[in-house]
């Protein structure tokens, strides 16, 4: 990753970055130096509470996120959230989170956050990037799902569900190393690979979209923020809220975007996707896999 990148890649750069060439108005201005100065405090509050804080007002604050590329405040919110918690370390997370649970479990409140998550992937949600993601899967050679940890198990959702939808698709986890790696060499104008990644970017991650998109391949990133590194290389960034309560995020909305995108997949040509689904079906059969088998099945 070049210095450039790096630089804008910071919470400064990022968000200096996505100011018009015509600048912002004096009110609008102020919102964002106070998003400069007070990023964590700005990530909790709501329009109105950043209105006060910037001496502006609410429409104010809604214009300036449109201005800089959001279609309002809870999408900006959502990605200056996700922005500040990935410049903190795991212990800092954890330090961040220790008030969430007010009152019953940690159980409870981890449920709660996941309901919130999954609310404002809805509202937010970019469709038509999904379904975007979806054709060229459809239209792809082969697509190649990059993850590394425990988003590996967003990374099998996409890779295992296409692939029972008909469609050539594999996981290469690890980001680094020789599979994936060798993987990525592989890859020509014909493909697609989709990066993975959340919370803290993996400098392997940014290598892996940047020489996928060298080779002429279809680039499409799962995150919790754009970053310009990413984007560099990415043709579509699909955003999932990921904050949890403690030191790790959640993957549940980022599974339901997964699913969406499945969704998508599966009504691009029905008669092959049930041609796979079948074809399946007959070699779980075959291999004894289901404890009770369809009555297709022990046919």
């Amino acid at each position: 990753m070049s210095a450039g990148s790096s630089e804008a890649d910071d919470f400064e750069g990022w968000l200096r970055g996505r100011v018009p060439e015509r600048g912002l108005q004096a009110k609008a201005a102020a919102v964002l130096e106070t998003l400069l100065a007070q990023p964590r405090r700005a990530s909790y509050s709501s329009a109105a509470e950043l209105a006060e804080l910037a001496g502006a007002n609410v429409a104010t604050v809604i214009r300036t996120a449109q201005a800089l590329g959001f279609s309002g405040w809870p999408t900006l919110q959502q990605e200056l959230r996700a922005r500040y918690l990935s410049a903190l370390s795991a212990p800092e997370v954890a330090a961040e989170h220790a008030d969430a649970v007010v009152t019953g479990s940690p159980a409870s409140a981890s449920l709660r956050r996941d309901l919130d998550n999954v609310a404002l992937l809805a509202r937010s949600v970019d469709i038509a990037a999904a379904r975007g993601l979806a054709a060229a899967i459809g239209q792809a050679r082969r697509t190649v799902v990059v993850a590394a940890g425990s988003y590996t198990s967003v990374g099998i959702a996409l890779a295992h569900n296409a692939q029972l939808a008909g469609y050539d698709a594999q996981l290469a986890t690890g980001y680094g190393g020789g599979g994936p790696a060798n993987t990525i060499a592989q890859l020509t104008g014909q493909d697609v690979l989709v990066v993975v990644s959340f919370w803290r970017l993996n400098e392997s991650a940014v290598v892996a979209a940047e020489e996928a998109a060298a080779k002429g391949a279809r680039v499409f990133v799962i995150t919790d923020a754009a970053s310009p590194a990413l984007a560099a290389a990415a043709e579509r960034i699909l955003l999932a809220p990921t904050e949890g309560i403690s030191f790790f995020p959640s993957l549940t909305a980022a599974m339901a975007l997964v699913q969406a995108v499945v969704a998508e997949l599966a009504t691009l040509d029905p008669g092959r996707t049930k041609a796979a689904v079948e074809a399946a079906e007959a070699q779980w059969a075959r291999f004894g896999l289901l404890h009770r088998p369809t009555r297709r099945g022990r046919t």
